[in-house]
């Protein structure tokens, strides 16, 4: 934590959850003929206010604070200004001042309108990749955009806020901001008005009556705090395994990150990748089934030279500058096949689906394309023609399905993190049975186009990572409102505060399945849940009774009632007879019992009508009341099988291993798995000899919680620290250092 100097007492906050909010700093509030100007007013305030607004930038640039850029303007058609706004200063009968208004014609274009140069950022002010710009309407900066959304997907709770004008936008945004519950901070000598009486009146008010709306402080101050972290070189929070020798890591974000922070990056990028090479073909002597598609080595090498000459100013590049990522082969990538593990519906796509652009975007290293259950169709990993995954901790039991080569290219350290799908659990039983974390957002946050459906109305964009904070790092950079994406959610709901400070910011309520759901568990399953939950009333939750009822129902509706038809609804009506003998045998056993159902309309519309009604008993687990909860806590999954128990019965063990997934696709909800500890694997097989196996926990939170979830989990993940060992197989012989 630390300190700074303030009125109206000293301001307390955490840059790992601190933002600098930077408030219009655009040319037309700032420079001659601009519509600041323009209405009379006098320009030697603002304009002065650049270079202490600079210096203030770029040293929570240096520190690596999130930064946060507004600009107020209109669309062109003015279709989101308020009439009011418009016309009410033009209006005034005694008006000599406002000659022009919003969308007139000036000399750095139309006044005020997104795309002009006026509305740019002056030239001194200008973002870097990977910090975020909010375009807004109005004078606040929360009114009608995603500030709200990003900050908290960002883990903000402290601001600190500067910019123009004090007394129009930086004082709605602080107000805007404050009853948010962001702890802020307003740094005087960096923002500045048109009335510099005004100014001062509006910080006076910030700061009165011991805070009411939050702080002010000198722009020094917040310098010399922060200027210790510009040369703080950040500790990886990644989780090693007890492995032989030589000592194994699963990589992370930050390592790649940290490359970017001195003068060698690319030759130190150029090793790293070399090394991650030497792995990946190492580790096909382990397991050779993870990839369907692999890059050649040269054409990544390029890709990375490319990316260093695009981003020369190793100080200036994106948030996922240089970091290798897969993506499981039913997600589209240009150029290459797309075979969802089905060889009929192999195609070869133009365009790359939304969510790979973007990563492409911000600097990632495509790597290659990996195994799944055929047809994203199973949990088990043990459904594909390509050959069965395993495990990365033990040849004998299961990697999990259907996202299986995704969650092994993670958990075996060959990539930083994976794009997998999730339609009921695909990315979140597999992350559990390899060690890693597996998020499914929110249904509609992060584009599904370029997606071959599964179950459409229930497919969900899966992100697979190290850890939390990488999974969430991921997924900042892929939420985003999709035009084309059907399920794309446009409007937000009622946001819920922040809770910064004070006993609130540590403590959450949750709730758990009953004893008589979590029987199913294997007993060391139960004992390893019973020792989370215990974790987490000391990180500060609070265990509170829920009503299990609608998570256990909605659960079975997915394969007890009709909606299991929708894996059938995406293909052409002859598609299962003209293709059946490409199928897998259980995927043909699967299908075969969806045509056998016979299910009627009537059936199909009383489920709909059960899945609203639970979806509605959910919502009251999880309201935002006194008797909410933040999350339900679920065990990943109740067993672990072994590969050849899976060949015994395929569709039981498929099924059981869904009984506390399948729920958060049918009821919307989000959901993150974290490992939760490690076990014999005699303890399941009786074997003398064996390792250990990964345990895993979900987070599931109400539909588009998925920070305030995501938080918990982080929370979670970083208390297990080193308590999470895993001897993993053997990949290489060279380990991947920054050294």
């Amino acid at each position: 934590m630390l300190t700074v100097d303030a009125k109206p007492f000293p301001y307390i906050f955490s840059p790992q959850h601190t933002a600098l909010l930077v408030i219009d700093m655009q040319r037309d509030f700032l420079l001659p003929n601009g519509f600041g100007e323009i209405e009379g007013s006098s320009l030697d305030a603002v304009q002065a206010s650049i270079s202490s607004v600079k210096k203030l930038l770029d040293t929570c640039r240096q520190a690596r604070l999130a930064i946060f850029h507004t600009r107020e303007g209109h669309k062109p058609d003015l279709s989101d200004c308020p009439s009011n706004k418009l016309i009410r200063q033009n209006a005034s009968p005694e008006n000599k001042q406002h000659l022009k208004v919003i969308g007139d014609i000036g000399e750095m274009g139309r006044l005020l309108i997104r795309g002009e140069k006026g509305h740019d950022f002056v030239d001194e002010l200008q973002p870097l990749p990977g910090e975020v710009v909010i375009d807004k309407p109005g004078r606040g900066a929360f009114w009608n955009t995603t500030l709200m959304d990003k900050l908290k997907a960002k883990a903000i709770t402290h601001l600190l806020i500067c910019g123009v004008t004090t007394e129009c936008c930086f004082a709605t945004t602080f107000r805007e901001a404050n009853d948010r519950g962001f702890e802020c901070c307003g740094v005087e000598d960096a923002t500045a008005g048109y009335n510099n009486n005004f100014k001062r009146s509006t910080l006076d008010m910030i700061q009165w009556s011991e805070g009411l709306f939050g702080f002010v402080a000198s722009l020094q101050p917040i310098v010399d705090a922060l200027a210790p972290l510009a040369s703080y070189v950040m500790a990886f929070p990644v989780r090693s395994s007890a492995h032989t020798t030589p000592t194994f890591h699963t990589l992370s974000i930050p390592m790649f990150r940290s490359l970017c922070r001195d003068g060698t990056g690319a030759g130190k990028l150029t090793a790293m990748l070399l090394a991650l090479f030497k792995r990946i073909e190492d580790y096909k002597e382990v397991d050779p089934t993870i990839w369907l598609h692999l890059e050649p080595r040269a054409a990544v090498m390029e890709r990375a030279r490319e990316l260093h000459a695009k981003w020369p100013d190793q100080t200036k590049t994106p948030s996922l500058f240089g970091v290798p990522f897969s993506v499981k082969d039913s997600i589209d990538v240009a150029g290459i096949p797309t075979t969802t593990a089905c060889p009929p519906l192999t195609r070869v796509p133009s365009k790359s689906s939304p969510v790979v652009e973007r990563l492409l975007q911000q600097g990632a290293l495509f790597i290659g394309k990996t195994n799944l259950d055929q047809l994203a169709t199973g949990l088990t990993g043990c459904r594909s023609p390509y050959g069965i995954p395993r495990s990365v901790c033990d040849n004998d039991y299961i990697c999990g399905g259907s996202s299986s080569g995704s969650c092994v290219s993670v958990g075996a350290g060959l990539v930083a993190f994976s794009i997998a799908t999730d339609t009921a659990g695909s990315g979140r039983i597999p992350a559990g049975f390899n060690g890693t974390v597996g998020y499914k957002p929110t249904r509609g946050l992060v584009s599904c186009q370029g997606v071959t459906p599964a179950c459409m109305s229930l497919d969900c964009i899966a992100l697979v990572a190290a850890n939390v904070t990488d999974a969430r790092t991921v997924w900042d950079v892929c939420m985003s409102y999709d035009d084309d994406d059907r399920y794309s959610k446009t409007t937000a709901p009622m946001p819920r505060h922040i809770n910064a400070t004070g006993p609130q910011s540590n403590s959450f309520k949750f709730g758990i399945p009953p004893p008589e759901a979590l029987a199913v568990c294997h007993l060391e399953y139960r004992r390893l849940f019973n020792d989370a939950v215990i974790k987490l009333q000391r990180l500060g939750g609070r265990l509170v009774p829920i009503d299990w009822n609608p998570f256990e129902e909605a659960g079975k509706l997915l394969y007890e009632g009709t909606f299991v038809s929708e894996r059938l609804a995406s293909l052409p009506d002859d598609w299962l007879d003209r293709n059946r003998d490409h199928l897998h045998p259980v995927t043909r056993e699967v299908f075969d019992s969806v045509v056998a159902r016979q299910s009627t309309a009537i059936e199909a519309y009383r489920d709909l009508q059960a899945k609203a009604l639970y979806t509605r008993q959910a919502e009251r687990v999880f309201a935002y009341s006194s008797s909410g909860v933040d999350v339900v806590v679920v065990p990943t999954a109740p067993m672990h099988w072994t590969v050849k128990e899976v060949e015994a019965d395929p569709i039981g063990t498929n099924s059981a291993l869904g009984t506390f997934s399948h729920c958060a696709n049918v009821l919307d909800l989000c959901a993150v798995a974290v490992p939760a500890g490690t076990y014999p694997a005699v303890k399941l097989s009786g074997k003398s000899g064996s390792g250990r196996l990964p345990f895993s926990i979900t987070f599931l939170g109400g539909s588009r919680l998925d920070a305030e979830t995501l938080e918990i989990a982080r929370r979670f993940d970083n208390s297990m620290g080193e308590e999470f060992t895993l001897k993993r197989k053997k990949p290489s012989e060279d380990p991947i250092t920054l050294e």
